[in-house]
């Protein structure tokens, strides 16, 4: 395909540079513009009381006539969580493969969304055409089946995006990844490589999914006699094949606990993609029909996560399963970066608890090591680099493999989200920036709590808050009652009356000298009652906590 009107292809990440999560990028040519993917990322330690964080998509919004559809690679929340949200905004069609999409159902089923919003099962090695652009879905590897990779064919070039990706020749389900398309398509010549860098730092290859199911059967036959529990990823449909597979090998009856795990697994039953042995399946309430011995447990949380169902088990307030001496708990993942002191104290609750802890050679990642990415560079051969998924140390780990493998330092380009890289045949370059960010949901509320919204929930969740109420009469300005100080999160109040009596006379002498000075400005009594305190306390105590005057007037 020739370029005709020079024109050039716009590559825009609207998030998921620089961080794990929230991928979202924007490919846009004269009108037309596809998005891929549309994740959520989980929030930061000092994001206080927020559930998710979903990306700004101003940029969408203010060009949504040329929005052609949503292109999504595969069934994770990093890369379909922000759908339901984003959607209210932009409504167009999303594309995907047939498991993708049912577990995209699930979620417009929950938010009211599917009468509203027009989706399309895309089979691997298909193509659709949308505005200028031509996309085909090239079949990976990766630790959810159905997962894709995309070729984009633009008037500019064509551009591969390998969504997250390893390469798995002997996966549990369906087919390896397709490495001849690669090949192919890389002989014909391919402009820009857009390649996952989760694991660009690990040399080697990653194992096989099938080398998990290995280590289960191994540990069910040295495990006959106790009760097994195995926390895993919801979505991880293979690992959750594999438990199943050694469960009815060894005789067992598997219970499925955790709402994700519950969902995703009847949608991935439903669809095809598990193959469960009648009668192996039993509803969590019968449990107590089979000896211990007989039982597997397939749950969420794995990562610690505090309403999970094994951190309630841990946690003995799970109102079906309690944790026994003798109970065998497998962690069938990694922690995700941050996750570590979660889990490890899950772990050492389920210890006390008497359960024996497995950790080791029961996971395998989802992502490529620097050798499988070198083959997918190898075969695609593209002229440019936009190494994506990750942090920057990430991002400049791949970076230098692709330079490693010939491509010039110059045609590497790691990008930051919001960047517009501008490219064709001839040149590539970053030509400006747009608008991006976090949303952060809380509840039902999207985008209601920002930046002051959170410094104040830090703030009192450092410092604590003192509230002084006192009533003024009407027109005369006289101290009716009050100054009443209530505290929280401040001081223990029983321990502390000397402290609040003194703060009270301080906030006293200042309403009594602003009265005197004929101040009547009510704001201006405020600001000064709450600097006068805000003074004393942090004399009295080295803090400072939120001070909220409250004038009443009768």
């Amino acid at each position: 395909m020739k370029n005709v009107n020079n024109s050039k292809l716009k590559i825009i990440p609207l998030g998921g540079l620089e961080q794990i999560g929230m991928n979202i990028t924007a490919f846009e040519f004269e009108e037309s513009i596809i998005v891929v993917d549309c994740g959520l990322s989980f929030p930061e330690d000092d994001m206080l009381g927020i559930d998710l964080v979903i990306p700004d998509v101003s940029y969408l919004k203010d060009n949504i006539d040329k929005v052609k559809g949503f292109v999504i690679t595969h069934g994770h929340e990093d890369h379909i969580g922000a759908l339901p949200y984003v959607l209210k905004e932009i409504n167009a069609p999303i594309y995907a493969t047939k498991l993708t999409i049912g577990i995209i159902d699930n979620k417009l089923k929950e938010c009211n969304m599917q009468r509203t919003t027009k989706r399309k099962v895309i089979r691997h090695g298909q193509s659709i055409n949308l505005g200028c652009f031509r996309i085909e879905f090239i079949k990976t590897n990766h630790s959810i089946a159905d997962a894709s990779a995309l070729a984009i064919y633009s008037p500019a070039g064509t551009v591969i995006h390998t969504g997250d990706f390893k390469v798995d020749y002997t996966p549990v389900f369906g087919d390896a990844i397709d490495l001849q398309r690669f090949a192919e398509i890389g002989k014909k010549g391919v402009l820009a490589l857009m390649c996952d860098s989760t694991n660009a730092e690990r040399p080697g290859f990653t194992m096989s999914e099938k080398t998990v199911g290995k280590t289960f059967d191994t540990i069910f036959a040295d495990h006959r006699n106790t009760r097994i529990i195995i926390a895993t990823f919801a979505s991880n449909v293979d690992r959750v094949q594999q438990i199943i597979n050694s469960a009815y090998k060894y005789g067992r009856k598997v219970v499925v606990e955790g709402r994700s795990m519950v969902n995703i697994i009847s949608t991935a039953a439903e669809l095809g993609y598990l193959d469960i042995p009648d009668r192996t399946l039993i509803d969590i309430e019968q449990m107590k029909n089979y000896p211990d011995e007989q039982m597997v447990l397939i749950t969420t949380g794995s990562q610690g996560e505090s309403m999970a169902a094994l951190s309630r088990m841990a946690a003995g307030v799970h109102r079906k399963v309690s944790i026994q001496p003798g109970d065998t708990v497998i962690f069938s993942s990694n922690p995700i970066p941050g996750n570590e002191k979660a889990v490890s104290n899950v772990i050492n609750e389920l210890s006390i608890k008497g359960a024996d802890v497995i950790f080791q050679d029961t996971h395998v990642s989802g992502h490529a090591c620097q050798e499988e990415i070198k083959l997918i560079y190898s075969l695609v051969k593209p002229k440019y680099a936009i190494p994506i998924h990750g942090e920057y140390r990430h991002l400049k780990a791949q970076a230098g493999l692709a330079v490693s493998l010939g491509i010039p330092k110059e045609n590497v380009f790691i990008m930051k989200s919001g960047n517009v890289l501008e490219l064709d045949g001839e040149s590539a370059a970053v030509i400006g920036q747009v608008h991006t960010g976090a949303i952060l949901v809380d509840g039902l509320g999207v985008g209601d709590v920002g930046n002051i919204v959170l410094r104040d929930r830090q703030h009192l969740s450092e410092d604590g808050i003192l509230i002084v109420v006192m009533t003024l009469e009407k027109y005369t300005n006289n101290l009716l009652s009050g100054p009443d100080i209530v505290s929280r999160g401040f001081v223990y109040v029983r321990e502390s009356e000397d402290l609040l009596e003194d703060a009270r006379s301080v906030v006293y002498d200042a309403l009594e000298g602003c009265l005197d000075h004929n101040v009547s400005d009510w704001g201006k009594i405020k600001i000064e009652i709450r600097d006068t305190l805000s003074d004393f306390l942090w004399k009295k105590t080295k803090r400072s906590p939120m001070i909220l005057p409250i004038i009443m007037e009768v």
